[in-house]
């Protein structure tokens, strides 16, 4: 195995996180990451073009936004990682707004007062 260039770790350690050694090979060692890949593809990158990396690093940035704030999870009972960014409030007669992102792929919805 090779192991990572001088100061790699530093980084992660300077925000107190722990390095896990994962097996290359072992079948389910990235299940969760091409999961999480698997889904940017289907919802977002295979429907639209991308001109460059500023582009991508600008788009994911967006859609990690989305994802962790606003997309509803079902593990989680409908609701985000990062939980909601209002409380959940649904008045019956109210206007419901929506907001593009990405161009019109995703889009969140919120009740106006």
């Amino acid at each position: 195995m090779r192991s990572p260039p001088p100061g790699f770790d530093a980084v992660f350690a300077a925000e107190a996180m722990e390095v896990l050694i994962t097996l290359v090979g072992a079948p389910r060692a990235n299940a969760y990451a091409e999961w999480w890949v698997g889904t940017v593809r289907r919802e977002l990158l295979d429907w639209m073009l991308v001109f460059g990396w500023w582009q991508l690093r600008s788009v994911l940035a967006e859609y990690v936004d989305h994802y962790n704030g606003h997309r509803p999870h079902r593990t989680l009972g409908q609701a985000p990682p990062l939980g909601p960014d209002d409380p959940a409030v649904v008045v019956s007669a109210g206007r419901v707004v929506r907001r593009d992102r990405l161009g019109g792929r995703i889009h969140k919805y919120s009740q106006a007062a």
